[in-house]
């Protein structure tokens, strides 16, 4: 029997960064999913097929007595797999099944280290996935707790709840602490931009910690974002597009001041405020990777299209829907 299972990825509308030392952050599902195929198997070992992470395709077999059968750099394989090695303990545990192997296959549209939530979507889906393989249901809200604990890990408890939070339950949700809703929102009108980059979100993560123990401002600047976020929620609720636009400029300017932005993330920002979106800023932990824009026209998306440094433009709007069966 094989089970398969998906989850969207994400962007932030506001308060990435900030939301590491404690302040409300607002990401939000989209229409742009990670599948994961989990198929049972007798001798204990892992094999993962990744050939479509956005990396170069390839296959690993691990576990049991051997050593990893693959032909790629050892680093590649613990950056592809670390995510999935977490995803299968935690469905191990969840149906005390700490022997059994499987054989896991993974597909995703959300490009990997862009901003975009790709490895919390990934292991969202892949609890599922595996869990429902061993004949166990688990709710969205206990997979998005045992998916933080893979982040938290793999991220070397630099995480916070919101990424795998926001793609186990889907729509806008709310995330401060370990304090984690779903808020009402309207259909959101997003635009991507991407560079075809990935930042660094350890090291990104450890600068802004590393500015702000320093720096009283930059403390301040991280405090600024979470007061942003609250008058960002607000806005939502009335479903006011015009001020949540202008927070999104506000907190793209805080994140540059805390150093995560870069020049091709600024372009694509300034090429869609100019193209009429109602606002835009970087969306992840920054360095590279992607932008978002509030855009119901297609203005944005094609300026995006001309701009130096975008190697991709696409809508996607929000996706009310968290993790779904996708095996009927």
């Amino acid at each position: 029997m094989t089970s398969t299972s998906s989850a969207p990825g994400k962007v932030y509308l506001f308060g990435e960064h900030a939301v590491v030392y404690g302040e409300p952050a607002v990401p939000c599902a989209i229409e742009r999913r990670a599948t994961v195929e989990v198929t049972t198997r007798t001798d204990g070992r892992l094999r993962v097929d990744a050939g479509d992470l956005t990396l170069d395709g390839f296959t690993v077999e691990y576990g049991g007595d051997g050593a990893p059968d693959v032909d790629v750099p050892q680093s590649l394989v613990e950056a592809a797999t670390g995510y999935v090695d977490g995803a299968v303990a935690q469905a191990r545990d969840a149906t005390d099944t700490p022997e059994v192997g499987f054989d896991v296959a993974i597909e995703s549209a959300i490009p990997l280290g862009a901003g975009l939530g790709s490895s919390a979507a990934v292991v969202v889906a892949g609890i599922d996935a595996a869990t429902r393989e061993l004949g166990v249901e688990l709710a969205p809200a206990e997979l998005a707790e045992r998916a933080y604990r893979v982040e938290h890990e793999v991220q070397s408890g630099e995480a916070s709840r919101a990424d795998t939070f926001c793609s186990a339950m889907g729509g806008a949700v709310r995330v401060e602490g370990d304090d984690c809703r779903q808020l009402d929102a309207p259909n959101l009108p997003f635009v991507i931009g991407y560079d075809g980059g990935a930042g660094d979100t350890g090291e990104l993560v450890a600068g802004v910690r590393a500015l702000r123990e320093e720096y009283g401002f930059a403390a301040d600047t991280v405090g600024a974002i979470g007061d942003l976020v609250r008058r960002g929620e607000r806005a939502l609720d009335e479903g006011n597009f015009d001020e949540l636009g202008r927070l999104m400029d506000v907190n793209h300017g805080l994140l540059s001041a805390l150093g995560v932005s870069a020049r091709s993330l600024d372009s694509m920002v300034w090429a869609a405020r100019e193209a009429g979106a109602r606002g835009a800023k970087l969306t992840g932990a920054g360095g590279g990777g992607c932008i978002v824009a509030l855009d119901e026209s297609d203005a944005s998306r094609t300026a995006l299209s001309y701009t130096p440094g975008c190697v991709e433009s696409f809508r996607a709007e929000l996706d009310f829907e968290g993790v779904r069966r996708e095996d009927g």
